[in-house]
């Protein structure tokens, strides 16, 4: 059963995606600081793929992914529905995303602050599953919501794969 309007804009309550973004991006931001602890020293000594890309490519990437992710979120949590069947599957898409959340933020603290690729790598792939999961539970609300969340899911593939390699790399 979808519940979304077919619109190419959707609209979102103002507040609900200043919240939104604000969370998202206050998340990458509490991660960045786990990355900042070893970025500089462990992660030097680390070999790591040819195609491992810039360090300075991060954080801009990261900042328009939090951006979309709260935006994303915005219009799922300015969703009006008034049937109880609805808004039971909103809800359920809402809780979906904060796990998300928060394993997108304890990657961080297990790859840079614990120094542990290889269990970052299973974290990663949990992330990876969960970020599958949040973009079918908004498709089934909004269709927009869903897509905006495509680029995180393309990026978090190349985590994965960089994340694989770098621990096969140096293991």
């Amino acid at each position: 059963m979808k519940i979304y309007q077919q619109t190419p804009l959707k609209k979102a309550d103002l507040t609900k995606i200043i919240i939104s973004i604000s969370v998202c991006v206050l998340v990458g931001f509490l991660s960045s600081l786990a990355t900042q602890s070893s970025v500089d020293s462990w992660f030097l000594t680390l070999e790591k793929p040819f195609f491992h890309p810039p360090s300075w490519i991060f954080a801009p990437v990261w900042i328009v992914l939090y951006i979309l992710m709260g935006y994303s979120f915005a219009i799922i949590w300015s969703n009006k529905s008034q049937s109880r069947r609805s808004r039971e599957i909103i809800k359920k898409a809402m809780f979906i995303f904060g796990i998300q959340l928060l394993l997108n933020a304890l990657w961080s603290i297990l790859f840079f602050k614990l120094c542990n690729p290889f269990l970052a790598l299973i974290e990663i792939s949990l992330l990876w599953l969960m970020i599958f999961e949040t973009i079918k539970a908004f498709n089934k609300i909004d269709n927009f919501a869903s897509k905006l969340l495509l680029p995180y899911l393309v990026w978090v593939s190349f985590a994965t794969v960089l994340n694989g390699s770098i621990w096969y790399l140096n293991s």
